[in-house]
């Protein structure tokens, strides 16, 4: 059986989730179902980063420690992914004693390996991005990301020696050992290796929210080096049982943001050489979302929560909307105000409709039996699954979407060339055959559907008495002619509401 093992960004808990972060976790979510279904075992992480400078500030503001915080902002995050439907098979948070247990034992590896080494550092500071900046990033004198003047700061720490092994994390990126994807992405980091990256600060002494360097109490470990392995911890490094992690690493893919593109596909996989552990096979780099042409931003009033869409349009729809509006890997906008019409364009007038259509045209023709088996769609239908697995193979999740919306194209086409409702009158053995290919088409439907609304491709195989179809293999789900003649379907009742 092979394996896959897919990890999101674990995300800074300083504020409540909104669709920045539930768009990469529900993209995980895709491919960790495409593999379940594949039949491969999947291991699904996503995670909480709760330590840092910042986050003991912002839980002071809201008048609690920062433990407490952590613990009621870890519990909406894993509230809002329960509602999304996501299938994540752990939820790691760095202020868990496995967490902790794992970042002492790579530290000390470093040490021991001679990748670390003790000095001063003097620099600008953004606390926005636990990161020091030198003056080339500015913009105006401030961080292009948080749109503030970094501080100047001097303290005693320890630092990874990265300079030892760029060459190899080079080497690495220019041969895909280590894949970068898109491909812009690629170059992007290829170019970060002509400019001058220096050697990086692994420990704080001025942050006391948390985990300190075991041997030296007075220094905490830094963001990238606490935050990136919960990689592996979470698979038990650090601990006495590593079944997991001999099992599941290296991650085949690792799906971030762009802004923190420098530390996974160059800090990190230099740590890892240097602690003697294998590197990620992929990276994939998604974009930002803007809101109406704007950032996101608390100041704004338009940052979007997911909660409320959940609410509006229910949680597959939710899964729908956000993964559909924009090549997965490129920046993108969204209007607010397009959701409904893209609601009732591609979910209540497209898959929804289909769906009852197809379902309603056997009950009042075959009063529900499935008619004898027919090919006229066979041909089609496996060209559109070929598209549908190179998308889900290569990451390209809205590449899978526009895959099912073709599967969906062609049954519309098909009712409105082939018009049931006049071979009904006129020829009734070319009526079953129609009707034949149109539920066998809306059960490929389905199955496609389920990586993406789990609970819609439930629905649908459900009312073709496919219920059992978890238990077949993908190869079998995919041959034409899985619905067997003379088996019994029921009326698919509205799934999708058109909203007014």
């Amino acid at each position: 059986m092979s394996k896959f093992y897919v990890t999101t960004p674990i995300y800074y808990i300083n504020g409540e989730p909104h669709i920045g972060s539930a768009y990469p976790t529900l993209a995980a979510d895709v491919l960790a179902r495409y593999h379940r279904l594949k039949g491969d075992e999947v291991m699904f992480l996503t995670g909480s980063d709760e330590h840092g400078a910042k986050m003991a500030e912002t839980a002071e503001k809201a008048g609690k420690t920062p433990q407490e915080f952590c613990d009621e902002m870890a519990a909406k995050f894993m509230e809002c992914w329960d509602e999304l439907d996501i299938s994540n098979d752990d939820f790691i948070r760095t202020t868990s004693d496995r967490h902790k247990a794992g970042v002492i034992k790579f530290i000390e590896k470093l040490k021991e390996n001679d990748a670390v080494y003790e000095g001063e550092y003097e620099g600008l500071y953004c606390q926005g991005c636990e990161a020091f900046l030198t003056e080339r990033d500015l913009v105006n004198g401030e961080c292009p990301i948080h749109r503030v003047k970094p501080q100047m700061i001097s303290e005693k720490n320890y630092f990874f020696n990265l300079k030892k092994y760029l060459p190899e994390v080079k080497r690495m990126i220019d041969v895909d050992e280590i894949r970068i994807l898109p491909e812009s992405k690629k170059n992007e980091v290829l170019g970060l290796f002509k400019q001058d990256i220096g050697d990086f600060s692994i420990s704080r002494s001025s942050v006391k929210w948390g985990i300190p360097l075991p041997w030296d109490e007075s220094q905490v470990a830094y963001v990238w080096v606490d935050a990136l392995t919960n990689y592996i911890n979470a698979l038990g490094y650090g601990s006495d049982d590593i079944t997991k992690l001999e099992k599941f690493w290296p991650a085949d893919v690792h799906i971030l943001g762009k802004d923190i593109l420098k530390f996974h596909c160059i800090y990190w996989p230099a740590m890892l050489i240097a602690a003697g552990l294998l590197t990620p096979k992929n990276l994939y780099v998604h974009g930002f979302f803007t809101v109406d042409g704007q950032k996101m931003g608390k100041s704004l009033g338009n940052v979007i929560d997911p909660f409320n869409l959940i609410k509006e349009f229910g949680a597959d729809a939710t899964r729908y909307l956000l993964l559909s509006q924009f090549p997965f890997g490129q920046d993108g906008d969204i209007k607010a105000a397009q959701f409904a019409i893209q609601y009732n364009s591609d979910l209540a007038n497209g898959i929804g409709n289909f769906a009852s259509r197809v379902t309603s045209m056997a009950e009042k023709y075959f009063e529900g039996v499935v008619p004898a088996r027919d090919s006229e769609l066979k041909n089609e239908v496996e060209k559109i699954w070929s598209e549908y697995e190179d998308s889900l193979e290569g990451f390209q999740v809205d590449q899978a979407i526009e895959a099912v919306k073709k599967l969906n194209q062609l049954g519309d086409g098909y009712v409105e060339k082939n018009k049931p409702w006049e071979l009904a009158k006129t020829d009734v053995k070319r009526l079953a055959g129609v009707i034949y290919n149109l539920l066998e088409l809306l059960r490929h439907l389905g199955v496609a559907l389920w990586p993406i609304m789990p609970e819609t491709s439930e629905k649908i195989l459900r009312a073709l008495g496919q219920d059992d179809f978890r238990q077949k293999d993908f190869v079998t789900l995919k041959v034409w002619g899985l619905l067997e003649p003379e088996s019994k379907t029921n009326k698919n009742e509205p799934l999708f509401p058109r909203i007014q």
